[in-house]
């Protein structure tokens, strides 16, 4: 038997997270790792104490019809970078690797950060991502290149 990768290990731990998320339209999870060690997970969804649109049996944003990544503000859920993100301390993210999967309700598979997740890996200190694009395939993010290449005012 042929012993799996890391980064898949770890994708796959991230596959395993987001069937927690209680979105209607994409389910996303998120795991931090520094020095082999998990740091952190989290997954999309309400905010704690507040219902979510699984108990709601509705999403805001389909039934107005927005596109994927506009208006954001109209959703229920904190992303599940954020919710990895929010009780790590960040001694423990510098130099970190988020890995992320996610899904549509199709089951297809595909995940990347939006721009406000964006800001947060840049100032949690994280210093790659690692996104499942395909079952055993991946894209890898350098964080710096988010930095340099500062998409709030279009350049």
């Amino acid at each position: 038997m042929k012993r799996q990768d890391k980064t898949n290990y770890y994708l796959d731990i991230a596959a395993a997270v987001l069937t927690r998320s209680t979105c209607l339209r994409r389910k996303y999870g998120a795991v931090i790792v520094k020095d082999d060690e998990i740091v952190s997970t989290g997954y999309n969804g309400a905010p704690r104490g507040r219902k979510n649109c699984a108990d709601e049996g509705r999403c805001v944003r389909e039934k107005l019809g927005v596109s994927h990544g506009e208006r954001y503000e109209l959703c229920r859920s904190v992303h599940a970078e954020a919710n990895a993100i929010i009780p790590a301390s960040r001694e423990k993210m510098l130099g970190a690797t988020l890995y992320l999967a996610g899904c549509d309700t199709a089951g297809t598979i595909g995940a990347e950060s939006c721009s406000m997740c964006k800001r947060l890996i840049i100032n949690a200190g994280i210093s790659r991502v690692i996104c499942r694009t395909a079952p055993e395939k991946f894209t890898v993010v350098s964080v710096r290149e988010w930095i340099d290449t500062d998409d709030t005012n279009g350049g």
